[in-house]
């Protein structure tokens, strides 16, 4: 049973640090920020995520007690991959994008990082269409 808890440390730890290169390596070489946008945020907290999981597992398995450490680092680290990729992408429409050059918002009408005054006094006066039934 030692054992096969070994391996699967180890394997958690390879899985984990495959993730981190890949993350690291799409944080580089990839072209254009909306393409780095899933380097960090996914590959690379994947990566962490293996390696905060293999620190549990020897905890628990082999030191006999269980760390609320490791648990803790992968919540923050689940809640904060998201809200960072939101301001890479909201820099990257504020450098790139004009409301001229934006596509269609679709159902909506607006895109919220374009709005100004006036289109919020526009969608105030504005008659919402009917729902469907």
């Amino acid at each position: 049973m030692v054992t096969l808890l070994e391996f699967l440390v180890a394997a958690l730890l390879l899985i984990g640090g495959v993730f981190g290169i890949v993350g690291s390596f799409g944080l580089i070489k990839l072209n254009d920020p909306m393409s780095r946008l899933h380097a960090p945020t996914k590959a690379t907290t994947l990566g962490v995520g293996g390696v905060l999981l293999a620190s549990m597992l020897h905890a628990a398995a082999f030191e006999k007690y269980f760390s609320f450490h490791e648990l803790m680092i992968t919540l923050f680290l689940f809640l904060t991959a998201p809200i960072t990729a939101n301001f890479i992408a909201k820099v990257h429409i504020h450098r790139q994008e004009t409301r001229d050059t934006m596509p269609e918002a679709g159902g909506d009408d607006h895109w919220a990082t374009h709005d100004t005054p006036e289109d919020e006094e526009r969608r105030q006066v504005a008659p919402t269409p009917p729902a469907d039934e």
